[in-house]
C-alpha cells in the first residue's frame, strides 16, 4: 500500500464509518479498484486501525454529551460487553472468512431491513425516546448485541446499532448518537487488539501510512458526522436503504462479470 491509496481509503473510512452503509464494505470495494492487495495482513490491519481517526472525531463532536457524567460511559461499557466477548472469540475467523460478494449481499439485505424499519417507524404513533440519559442498561446491552452482526463485512456497525435503536423506540437522532458513542469502546478495543496481534508487520513505513490514513479519516469523519446528524434530524433513513440496495446490486453484477 502506498500513501495515495492510504489517503483515498482514509477518506472513504471517515465518510462512511458512521453512515449505515458499511465502511468496511466500502473500503474493501474501494481497495479492490485501487489495486490494494486485499489478502495482505497489513492492509487488513490498516482497514481496522484507521478507525481510530474516526473515533477521535466522535469525541470531538459529541464531547458535550459524553462528558456530562459517568452514567453514559457505564452504558457504553454494558453495550460493548457482547461485542467484546464475541469479537475476541471470533477474531481470527472474521479476518479470513468473508468475501467481496458477501459485502455486496449484506449491503442489499441491510438496505431492505432499513426500508422495512422505516416503514414501521412512519406508521408508529408512539412518542420516540430522544434523551441519552433515558437509555436503559438493558437497551444498551441489546444494541451492543446487535452490533455483533457488524462482524460480517457489509452489514455496517452503525447500521446494525441504528436499526436496533429505532426498533426500541429511539428517535432517529438518538439512535445515531448512541451508535456513534458505542463505537468508541468497540473500535478502541478492536484496533488495539489488531495492532497487538500484528506488531511484527508495523515497520516505520507502515506506521507512517497508518498515521496518514488516520489523520485523513479524522478530518473526513468530522464532516460526515455533522452532516449526518443534521440530515437525520430532518429526514428518514430511507435514502440509505435504497443506496445500500443499489450499490449492492451494482457490485454483485460487477463481481459476477469479472468471475464469469
Amino acid at each position: 500500500m502506498d500513501f495515495f491509496q492510504a489517503i483515498v481509503l482514509g477518506i472513504v473510512e471517515g465518510l462512511t464509518e458512521f453512515l449505515p452503509i458499511s465502511s468496511t464494505g466500502h473500503m474493501i470495494l474501494a481497495g479492490h479498484f485501487l489495486g490494494v492487495e486485499q489478502d495482505s495482513d497489513f492492509v487488513k490491519t490498516f482497514e481496522i486501525s484507521i478507525q481510530l481517526g474516526s473515533i477521535l472525531a466522535v469525541l470531538f463532536v459529541l464531547y458535550h454529551k459524553l462528558f456530562k457524567g459517568l452514567d453514559i460511559w457505564l452504558k457504553l461499557c454494558v453495550g460493548f460487553v457482547p461485542t467484546g466477548l464475541i469479537g475476541f472469540l471470533a477474531y481470527k475467523y472474521v479476518r479470513e472468512f468473508f468475501t467481496s460478494q458477501t459485502v455486496a449481499v449484506m449491503l442489499i439485505i441491510g438496505g431492505i431491513i432499513f426500508l422495512l424499519v422505516e416503514y414501521r417507524q412512519q406508521r408508529s404513533r408512539k412518542t420516540k425516546k430522544d434523551d441519552i440519559a433515558k437509555i436503559t442498561y438493558k437497551e444498551a446491552f441489546i444494541i451492543g448485541l446487535c452490533q455483533c452482526f457488524a462482524m460480517i463485512p457489509g452489514t455496517s456497525r452503525s447500521g446494525a446499532t441504528i436499526v436496533a435503536g429505532l426498533l426500541m423506540g429511539f428517535s432517529r437522532t438518538l439512535a445515531a448518537e448512541f451508535s456513534f458513542m458505542l463505537a468508541i469502546p468497540t473500535m478502541f478495543a478492536a484496533t488495539g487488539y489488531d495492532i497487538y496481534k500484528n506488531l511484527n508487520i508495523l515497520d516505520s513505513q507502515n506506521l507512517a501510512i497508518l498515521f496518514v490514513g488516520g489523520v485523513v479519516a479524522f478530518i473526513s469523519a468530522l464532516l460526515s458526522i455533522k452532516l449526518f446528524l443534521r440530515f437525520v434530524s430532518r429526514f428518514s433513513y430511507i435514502s440509505f436503504g435504497y443506496y445500500r440496495i443499489l450499490i449492492g446490486v451494482i457490485f454483485l453484477f460487477y463481481f459476477w462479470q469479472i468471475h464469469a
